[in-house]
């Protein structure tokens, strides 16, 4: 049988994301040499210079929000710094291999914790399958590696 990998595309515009990703990727390797059937993790990092690629294989999205003007709920919402990975994420035939959505944000934001991550699930026909705040803690990053373990193993049957 071959390897499952977990691979996760997302962006980070302060560090929160890269942080959070690179050290599940960590914890992933640790399950991993306990026990080789957990599934290790491929990180593909999205910025502007970032070439747009077909995805071939599933994936989850990790999703900061930033928003810059509008309150997300009633009056609009201003997405900061994102657009280019919701461009990628739904470039040609990337959104069918998209199987799930964690977002993350402050907590202090109220509705609009998370928002963009609920908004970039909902246009890519999938489910926001977790959340953190900031950079998250040791714990999210246990429980979201489950998540997405169980989530990938269901849909790779």
């Amino acid at each position: 049988m071959s390897e499952s990998i977990i691979n996760i595309i997302y962006i980070s515009i302060e560090g929160n994301t890269k942080s959070f990703v690179t050290g599940m990727q960590d914890y992933a390797k640790t399950q991993h040499a306990a026990d080789e059937s957990n599934p290790l993790i491929e990180l593909k990092e999205i910025t502007e210079q970032s070439d747009f690629a077909i995805e071939t294989k599933p994936y989850f999205a990790f999703v900061p929000t930033y928003l810059d003007g509008g309150n997300g709920i009633d009056n609009g919402v201003k997405e900061l710094m994102t657009n280019v990975l919701g461009e990628y994420l739904n470039y040609d035939q990337n959104p069918n291999y998209c199987i799930g959505v964690v977002g993350s944000g402050n907590r202090n934001f109220n509705e609009q914790y998370c928002l963009t991550a609920r908004r970039y699930a909902e246009q890519l026909d999938t489910d926001l399958i977790a959340d953190y705040e900031l950079r998250g803690t040791s714990v999210d990053t246990e429980r979201i590696y489950n998540v997405m373990k169980e989530r990938l193993a269901a849909f790779t049957k």
